[in-house]
């Protein structure tokens, strides 16, 4: 008896610790298209921005500047990693009085820019945003969902 209950103790313990270390969200529009689809869900890791590198997927919390259009439940915004602190800010992001990204703060680019709202529409992006980045997909999305509608377009 004794040993099912620390059984149970040990699997709750590990499951509070891998909730604060992992994340899972569904990506829910066409911005990261073709590596991501809607319907497919990610396994996050929470990560400081000095531990990512250039080309990493990331998820961030939006601010009000990026809250147009739709999300998944959770709310996150996913993008690609486009440039970090001391990189020079890509052409067409909006960033007043730098040349290049001041510290903490990040460049995020969708894959699909024809379907994204990205930091070329809102700018740079503040660590403080930041949840983590992307492992893994963990589930494939529904091949019918291929190809977006003209609502679907634009998230």
């Amino acid at each position: 008896m004794i040993a099912v209950l620390l059984a149970g103790a040990g699997v709750a313990a590990l499951a509070a610790v891998l909730r604060r270390r992992f994340v899972l969200a569904t990506v829910a529009g066409y911005s990261m298209a073709p590596t991501l689809r809607p319907g497919d869900r990610l396994l996050i890791r929470r990560a400081p921005l000095s531990r990512l590198s250039v080309g990493d997927i990331v998820v961030v919390v939006p601010d009000a500047r990026m809250a147009a259009g739709p999300r998944h439940t959770t709310g996150y915004v996913i993008k690609r990693l486009a440039a970090v602190p001391g990189d020079p800010v890509p052409d067409h992001v909006p960033a007043p009085a730098h040349e290049r990204v001041p510290p903490g703060r990040m460049v995020i680019l969708g894959d699909n820019p024809d379907a994204s709202r990205d930091s070329r529409d809102y700018g740079l992006v503040t660590q403080e945003q930041l949840v983590g980045v992307v492992v893994r997909a963990l589930g494939a999305s529904d091949p019918a969902k291929d190809e977006p509608t003209r609502d679907q377009a634009n998230p």
